[in-house]
């Protein structure tokens, strides 16, 4: 290729930014003293085939434009300035960067010494400049051409109180499912296909909530010891969709495959939301690699230790944590933001460890300056925004405490749901907030409660069947010594640790299952449902598959318990079709639209009302929730606002049969028995009349609907 003629260029967009004649390149650097732009013949080229010495600087932005260049061009940067690290600086020209703009990258990291800014074998540790040129081992920036057909694409606009979240991996999803073509198993057209969308749609879940798409990178310590990092959550390229799910190519064509795919899921009702990690990058500690942002501009970009700034800020358990105090960095987010919402046309966003962007100084603050810059951003704003509301220091667990706008992933729910389970004493109280929503945590703050994210598992721990049929973590394959992850699963007394042929013990397990994904289903707040939770999908125990990219992980449709399935879509469909599971506003504990009974009432076995000193009760495990849908007015397919049935709950988490007696007529005169979480039927057609007596059997739910 002939060297492109060099023209000042503009130091916005920034980014390589093709206008139909050429590529404007700018790159921010508040702290270099020289910026070289790198363009490569292919992916494997050894050496760059042109140097280009930028020159112009504007704003901290050095940019060019380079005309006659086209899409498909690959390129990096080399950066000069101070190796100084004791001053926060690690300038190091031999070193490759990828552009932290770049819309697409061109493969993975081939780990190599050269990678490192330092002599990794020197024994100052990083106070040595390492000279060798890491271009033959690290991938390339992209330039792209972002035309697309979108067509009629429309994003679903699903309101929150109908929404239900289903949390997945976009390879773990398909890579085993064998109605899918084996070339596109793992990928993006593997989500994409109609198979998929045909199972997402049976099973009523309204938006996927994808595991880490940004591009990522597996550490070196992982792949020397023959894993990966398989959950994605160590993001180089905050705009590029990964190139490991692409099954079309790595030249460009995996963001048309990201865009096909976001194309496809919105013609079929669902939303897309993206698990985002702006906390970090893939840079790691002082002894981590120099890929992008460390030799860009180290102080700019991270949290650095005020006294010794050699070392890193890390409230993220990673090495380290993106400076958000800094303006550039935040446009950065931003931008990256605006992008997948603009030109890949998702729908929403779900931040992992969110505390850590709100540290303005070490303490955490709600009002910084990330979550001001959202509320007032015309696009962000208007997507969905779910954090997750911790960080491993000191002050960094903030469930409740995100601004109004944002949803959590509620921790609390999770944890109290299973101890309700467990049998655990004094948790009655705990449990009604968090079945009807969690207004302790949201109500004060004007948010409602669809700010609560309800889950009972996620990819961070125990699969849903694994919760209830292991005691200990079982993650010997992490080559930890079964160290990493949560210490224990707070001993479920199931009666034997994993598989086993026990009837009785795996009938208490079926039973607890469909316990957890009825609570789930009937709580106030937006459920979220861990992908294979609903076919009894195991990780043999391990409760910390970080890096297991194999069937540990992955789906194992042809093992799918199809009891399971069919009841957790009827369960779904059961949850839309009843606004009352879902309601846009708080319960008030009072009688609303001329009905002689409170929207919500509490009820002890008995039939009674419960009283405070009932709450208290240390050993008490059962009650009974009335909800009354005369107080729903929604409408119908024709416009006509309808109430709702009423429905009367009976929950016991104790470890023996408690009966249960139907309260006075004024609840209801007859009652129709929807479903118990013994059987796995729905609509027996089982009637019952007010004051009868029902004994609901160990650690299991009962529900009855209002015959009007």
């Amino acid at each position: 290729m002939e060297k492109p003629k060099l023209y000042p260029g503009k130091p916005y967009p920034l980014g390589a930014t093709w206008d139909g004649e050429g590529v404007n390149f700018a790159l921010f650097s508040e702290n270099a003293n020289g910026v070289e732009l790198c363009l490569f013949d292919d992916p494997n080229s050894e050496m760059e085939s042109h140097h280009i010495k930028i020159t112009e600087r504007t704003n901290h932005v050095w940019h060019c434009y380079l005309p006659g260049v086209s899409p498909g061009q690959l390129y990096g940067y080399r950066v000069h300035g101070p190796y100084e690290p004791e001053n926060g600086h690690r300038f190091n020209p031999a070193k490759l960067l990828i552009d932290p703009y770049a819309k697409a990258i061109s493969g993975t990291i081939e780990w190599d010494d050269s990678l490192f800014g330092y002599d990794v074998n020197h024994s100052d540790e990083d106070k040595s400049l390492n000279k060798q040129n890491s271009a033959p081992y690290l991938p390339k920036g992209i330039v792209i051409d972002p035309a697309f057909d979108w067509g009629e694409d429309r994003p679903p606009a699903i309101p929150f109180h109908k929404s239900i979240v289903y949390e997945m991996h976009i390879r773990g999803f398909t890579k085993q499912n064998p109605e899918i073509p084996p070339e596109i198993r793992g990928t993006y057209a593997g989500i994409a296909h109609p198979e998929t969308i045909e199972y997402l749609q049976s099973l009523g879940i309204t938006a996927v909530e994808l595991m880490p798409a940004h591009q990522f990178v597996a550490d070196r310590h992982l792949i020397e010891k023959g894993l990966t990092n398989y959950w994605g959550y160590n993001t180089i390229g905050f705009f590029a969709p990964d190139v490991r799910y692409s099954s079309s190519g790595t030249l460009g064509e995996q963001v048309r495959e990201f865009k096909e795919m976001v194309k496809v899921l919105h013609k079929s009702g669902l939303e897309v939301i993206m698990d985002v990690v702006y906390n970090h990058t893939a840079e790691g500690n002082h002894l981590g690699p120099t890929l992008s942002f460390r030799g860009i501009d180290n102080a700019s970009y991270y949290r650095l230790m005020e006294k010794e700034r050699r070392y890193y800020r890390d409230y993220t358990g990673t090495g380290n944590t993106l400076n958000m105090q800094q303006p550039n960095v935040l446009q950065l987010i931003m931008d990256s933001l605006r992008y997948w919402i603009l030109e890949m046309h998702v729908d929403g966003f779900r931040f992992d460890l969110a505390s850590a962007l709100a540290r303005e100084l070490h303490d955490v603050d709600r009002l910084g300056s990330f979550f001001d810059i959202i509320h007032q951003d015309p696009v962000i704003s208007q997507v969905k925004l779910i954090a997750e509301p911790w960080d491993i220091e000191e002050g960094g667990y903030q469930v409740g405490n995100f601004p109004p706008g944002w949803a959590e992933w509620n921790g609390k729910y999770r944890d109290t749901a299973r101890d309700f389970w467990r049998g655990t004493d004094r948790t009655l109280a705990e449990f009604a907030y968090r079945f009807t929503g969690s207004s302790d945590l949201y109500e004060t703050s004007d948010r409602r409660p669809t700010a609560s994210i309800n889950f009972v598992t996620s990819h961070d721990g125990f699969t849903l069947n694994d919760l209830v049929s292991y005691n200990d973590k079982h993650n010997e394959a992490n080559g930890e010594g079964n160290k990493d992850g949560d210490d224990h699963n707070r001993s479920w007394n199931c009666g034997a640790e994993g598989p086993t042929d026990d009837p009785e013990v795996n009938e208490l397990r079926e039973k607890q299952k469909r316990n957890f994904l009825a609570t789930l289903f009937l709580s106030q707040g937006v459920p979220m449902l861990l992908a294979g939770d609903e076919m009894g999908r195991t990780q043999e125990g391990n409760n910390n598959a970080y890096c297991q990219d194999n069937e540990i992980s992955w789906l194992h449709w042809n093992d799918a318990d199809k009891d399971l399935l069919e009841f957790t879509r009827k369960l779904i469909q059961f949850r839309k079709e009843h606004p009352v599971f879902h309601r846009r506003r708080w319960f008030q504990g009072q009688p609303i639209h001329g009905s002689e009974v409170d929207d919500i009432e509490w009820f002890i076995p008995e039939g009674e009302e419960m009283r405070d000193e009932d709450w208290d009760q240390g050993y008490a495990k059962s009650l009974a929730i009335f909800l009354n849908g005369q107080g729903i007015r929604t409408p119908d397919s024709h416009g006509n606002r309808i109430t709702d049935n009423s429905f009367y709950i009976m929950l016991n988490a104790h470890h023996e049969p408690v009966d249960f007696i139907l309260p006075n007529p004024k609840y209801a005169e007859k009652w129709l028995k929807i479903f118990d979480t013994k059987s796995n039927f729905f609509k027996d057609d089982t009637t019952y009349n007010a004051g009868h007596k029902i004994t609901v059997g160990s650690r299991m739910i009962i529900l009855l609907q209002a015959i009007q």
